[in-house]
């Protein structure tokens, strides 16, 4: 099934938003069957009122980068069989 970019208005802030053809493809793999009401921005803001989405906020733990040296936060328990990485390493890692 081929999925088009579709322009909706959000029911919190009464803006205009893009609801991606990906986005569709998204939501049909997982079976949802409703387009979405808010916007990015108010689905965010609305998750963080919840408490962050599931359980409330995320634990994080200090880590040191195994690239770069830095001290760093990730939201795993560190282990020492495998390397932990700040935000820019993971990135750049994962472009290469």
């Amino acid at each position: 099934m081929a999925f088009t970019d579709k322009k909706l208005i959000c029911a919190d802030c009464g803006k205009e938003f893009i609801f991606s053809a990906t986005e569709q493809e998204f939501y049909a793999s997982k079976g949802f069957t409703n387009e979405p009401k808010r916007c990015p921005s108010c689905r965010q803001a609305r998750k963080s009122e919840r408490g962050g989405g599931r359980g409330g906020p995320r634990q994080m733990y200090k880590a040191i980068c195994a690239e770069c040296g830095a001290e760093c936060e990730v939201p795993f328990q560190p282990t020492q069989d495998k390397p932990v990485y700040c935000s820019d390493c993971f990135n750049k890692k994962s472009k290469s």
